[in-house]
């Protein structure tokens, strides 16, 4: 529609909606406009291909800043076997475009924040935007520039200078989509305006309706048309629910938006149908691995004092983990900081081997030592 018609729709027929960010049908038109139809996909999937792998530069450059060359070459090896990878590059989705932005964008931040160049820091502003084309809870992502200014020592007329020149180059790249909204619908849409919040969905445990005690104390509400309705409606139920869960069953919630939400995005991978006939049970329990070594190997920094270079990475997952813990918590919104766990992943199978170096080293001594006092002739 967007290519013939001029017109971005989506489950809207053939009127303009605003219900998704425009940027995966921007690519995927042009592709078309380009090979046609039909090949126009298979162009955009060899395209996602493409960019799959080119992230193992990013990933490099970030495992080596955080820690040194070694793990980087192990973190790059992990990518490059990394299953659910293979199955985004031949999806017609917005995660493989969405990733390598995110990747892209935390080295400009890095190397903004190191050179104090201002062409950097308009890069910071431009691939924020651009990411927000394809998922808007991108857009803060910048905000944590300001932990980063504070650890380096920035002065505040600095960090003014520069969030302003951040906060320039994203409003620049976002007005075409704003005035396009203003002139569709007669009002200023941020984002997008949509009939399902993700706040109110993600008060669901289990995708179950809340307990039949919450209707009682809230008879306003019905369950079949709780989960229906505009936007501003959906967060006051969404908060309703919460307040009766935190009240009544305290302990299940806050599993439920904690440990429960931080299972949900990373230890289930996004891999919907199976790549070189390997299953999903058998991805899970890799991804349940990797993830578990990406955390052992967090602590494990932090208790060697690793020191600055270890906050980029870590403040990305943290931004990312906290953004969608009110929200609907999937592997597909946790598919995007596999990159980062699997960093930290490399770290702790690179301290893994440099004990067994330690201890084949020591044995060896000791091999020596014997050897040299004539220990074993005199046996």
């Amino acid at each position: 529609m967007l290519l013939y018609e001029g017109t971005l729709v989506y489950n809207s027929g053939d009127e303009p909606s605003a219900f998704i960010m425009p940027g995966i049908t921007l690519i995927l038109s042009g592709f078309m406009a380009v090979f046609g139809n039909e090949h126009g996909v298979t162009a955009f999937r060899i395209f996602q291909s493409i960019l799959q792998a080119l992230c193992i530069f990013p990933v490099y450059y970030l495992a080596r800043y955080t820690f040194n060359h070694r793990v980087a070459v192990i973190t790059t090896l992990l990518a490059a076997l990394y299953l659910p990878d293979y199955f985004t590059a031949g999806s017609v989705l917005t995660e493989g475009s969405y990733r390598i932005i995110i990747l892209v964008l935390l080295c400009a931040m890095i190397a903004a924040l190191h050179t104090k160049k201002t062409g950097w820091y308009i890069g910071v502003g431009a691939l924020t935007a651009a990411a927000a084309y394809f998922k808007p809870q991108a857009s803060l992502f910048p905000c944590m520039m300001l932990f980063l200014w504070l650890a380096y020592r920035y002065s505040w007329k600095e960090i003014i200078r520069f969030t302003f020149t951040i906060l320039a180059a994203y409003i620049v790249l976002l007005l075409p989509w704003w005035i396009r909204n203003y002139m569709t619908f007669g009002h200023f849409i941020l984002f997008t305006s949509s009939a399902g919040s993700p706040f109110l969905l993600g008060a669901r445990i289990k995708y179950q309706l809340p307990p039949p005690g919450f209707f009682a104390a809230y008879p306003q509400y019905d369950p079949q048309t709780i989960f229906m309705g505009s936007d501003g409606e959906a967060v006051a139920k969404g908060l309703d629910i919460l307040k009766y869960g935190l009240v009544h069953e305290p302990l299940k919630y806050i599993y439920h938006y904690t440990i429960g939400r931080f299972q949900s995005l990373y230890f289930v991978p996004f891999y919907l149908h199976d790549i070189f006939s390997i299953q999903k049970p058998v991805v899970e329990m890799i991804q349940k691995v990797m993830i578990t070594g990406g955390l052992i190997g967090i602590v494990w920094a932090f208790f060697r004092k690793i020191g600055k270079s270890l906050l980029p990475v870590l403040l990305a997952l943290v931004y990312f983990t906290a953004i969608h813990l009110p929200f609907v918590a999937m592997s597909r919104y946790g598919y995007p900081m596999a990159p980062f766990f699997m960093l930290f992943a490399g770290y702790t199978i690179h301290q893994v081997m440099m004990i067994i170096q330690n201890i084949r080293k020591k044995n060896k001594g000791v091999d020596k030592h014997v050897e040299n006092t004539g220990y074993h002739s005199s046996l």
